[in-house]
């Protein structure tokens, strides 16, 4: 049994811009000089939109993209933040994770491992920091899960002779693993495919990267936000993390519910 202890967080995708029709609808409409000093396709596209919404193309304010976008954060006009988007896939995280992940809905897509179809007899599991720290605590936490994995393992195998009638060999392994899977512990090691805008991680990390979050999950975000900050400073800048007595980071903005 392998104990995970720390999450991955890779980024998997950012947009890019269709030069070619911004100068476009900008001709065709009258504009032939406006440019942004963004090379940042999520903060370039924020700021089309909010420019479009004013048409104020010819008679940019001073200070560049990221004058623009501070502007936006002030304001709290957000809408515009939602034409941003990034892909990222996070490993080494728990169920418990997940369960509090997809409940931010608005902006956001998932595409998750499937228990029904993935063999868990061979399962990694996420153990807080709080329980392996005590060696008493840990052997508690080590041996239950030990014991929700063999569990799963002879049922799976039972459920398989259960449905031995099925002919199909993937349906016959679905039916057995998707009723084995109900004595796996939230500890059991997950990966998930997250889409999400701007407007949405910005809400996500004001929730979740604070000191009031649940532990793992404030973990995850400050990856996130630490990625976003390197992509997207005019749009994720105004973030200043501080440490906690858990040895964690939080984060915090002058800029909420943008």
């Amino acid at each position: 049994m392998n104990i995970i202890r720390r999450p991955n967080v890779y980024l998997v995708g950012r947009q890019t811009t269709n030069d070619a029709d911004i100068e476009r609808f900008l001709a065709d409409h009258g504009v032939s000089h406006w440019q942004t000093d963004t090379s940042v396709a999520g903060e370039k596209l924020a700021e089309i939109a909010g420019r479009l919404c004013y048409m104020s193309f010819a008679k940019p304010r001073p200070g560049g993209n990221q004058a623009y976008i501070d502007r936006i954060l002030s304001v709290k006009h957000g809408s515009v933040l939602e034409h941003a988007v990034w892909n990222f896939i996070i490993t080494g995280v728990s169920r418990t994770f997940t369960h509090e992940l997809v409940r931010h809905r608005a902006g956001f897509g998932y595409s998750q491992l499937s228990q029904r179809y993935v063999d868990e007899s061979t399962a990694d599991f996420v153990e807080p920091d709080c329980i392996a720290e005590d060696g008493e605590l840990h052997e508690i936490w080590r041996s239950s899960v030990e014991q929700s994995q063999q569990a799963y393992c002879k049922l799976v195998t039972g459920l398989e002779r259960h449905f031995a009638d099925v002919d199909d060999k993937t349906s016959r392994r679905k039916l057995a693993r998707q009723a084995a899977r109900s004595v796996l512990p939230n500890a059991t090691e997950t990966k998930i495919f997250v889409t999400a805008n701007a407007r949405a991680l910005r809400h996500f990390t004001e929730l979740r990267c604070s000191e009031h979050a649940e532990t793992e999950i404030r973990i995850v975000a400050a990856m996130m936000l630490e990625i976003l900050q390197r992509e997207a400073p005019a749009l994720f800048g105004d973030y200043e993390f501080f440490d906690l007595p858990d040895g964690t980071r939080a984060a915090r903005t002058e800029h909420l519910k943008v």
